[in-house]
């Protein structure tokens, strides 16, 4: 039988919670099974142990968009290689550190782009004297782009996917609009690398705005995962006041995400809110039938544990393909 599909948000505020949770998480486990992975990305620690999958941004803490959400403050959080041969060095060394990878990323220009092309030739020179896997955040892209990433052998690709062209102007700062988003989609889909968009559940100021359109946008391409973010108001941001989405409207999205997509595994991402709200998102994702969570918190652990849930852990980001 085919599965209940939404198509606006309306249709799934109108659902009884209890029940669409069940109804995502009945037909995740019988495609994908019960287990649940569980990630340590970045060079975070949890539970004793550290991530060894390092962010890297190639623009240092530049950034011309200056998103609301971000105001380049993600970025400081990376290791810094602006230029080739720094980030040759940089890999260098992390790949003797015992890293498995890294994730490559950093801001963009005034077209939503970074400077791929600029790197290509060191992207290249990592995959092959180094055994580190490489994961791009890729941002916008165009056809030559995206079959460079192909050609010097990146292991995946990630997206932001925004579905709302306000989103796009107020957040993002970006006049080109969905246009450009959805050739990138193309672009990237057009390589046959894994796949991975991510979706920010209330990336316009904590409201539900373009998520049920990136959606359907991502439902037309073959994904090697989804991942979920959920807006994570940092301080000294336009965003530092607004209210992240309820983990109720986490868990209805992520659930009309599993019966419009069931055959991608879902992950649930490190960024999202702390403390009370990380807890009760954790467990309704779960009872949603999430596959993946980044830094779960304990009582997500033990809830998984009373689900029969078999678990294992990653140190990695929960981006990556397998």
């Amino acid at each position: 039988m085919r599965p209940e599909i939404f198509y606006d948000w309306e249709q799934v505020q109108s659902w009884d919670l209890k029940a669409l949770l069940e109804k995502a998480r009945k037909l995740s486990w019988e495609i994908h099974g019960k287990e649940l992975k569980c990630f340590i990305p970045g060079r975070m620690f949890f539970m004793g142990e550290r991530g060894q999958y390092p962010a890297i941004s190639l623009t240092g803490k530049s950034c011309a968009l200056n998103c609301d959400h971000c105001r380049r403050k993600i970025l400081e959080g990376m290791i810094s290689a602006p230029e080739p041969h720094v980030l040759k060095e940089v890999c260098q060394r992390l790949n003797k550190e015992g890293s498995l990878g890294i994730l490559l990323s950093g801001g963009s220009d005034d077209q939503g782009a970074l400077p791929w092309n600029k790197f290509l030739e060191a992207i290249e020179w990592i995959k092959q004297h180094t055994s580190l896997k490489i994961s791009i955040h890729t941002g916008l892209v165009d056809h030559e782009t995206a079959r460079g990433f192909k050609n010097v052998g990146v292991d995946e690709v990630l997206i932001d996917v925004v579905g709302s062209e306000e989103t796009m102007r107020q957040v993002y700062h970006f006049p080109g609009g969905l246009k450009a988003m959805v050739s990138s989609l193309d672009a990237l889909a057009a390589t046959k690398l894994p796949l991975i968009p991510h979706i920010v559940v209330g990336l316009h100021y904590g409201k539900i705005e373009g998520e049920m359109h990136a959606l359907e946008m991502v439902a037309k391409h073959s994904i090697s995962a989804l991942v979920i973010v959920v807006l994570q108001p940092l301080r000294q941001t336009p965003m530092e006041d607004v209210q992240p989405p309820a983990p109720e409207t986490v868990a209805r999205f992520i659930s009309a995400a599993r019966l419009r997509i069931p055959q991608a595994p879902f992950s649930l991402s490190c960024a999202r809110p702390l403390g009370p709200h990380r807890v009760e998102t954790d467990i309704l994702a779960l009872e949603a039938g999430i596959n993946r969570i980044a830094m779960p918190s304990e009582e997500a652990l033990e809830k998984a544990r009373e689900m029969g849930l078999d678990i294992e852990f990653h140190k990695t980001c929960c981006s990556k393909s397998y």
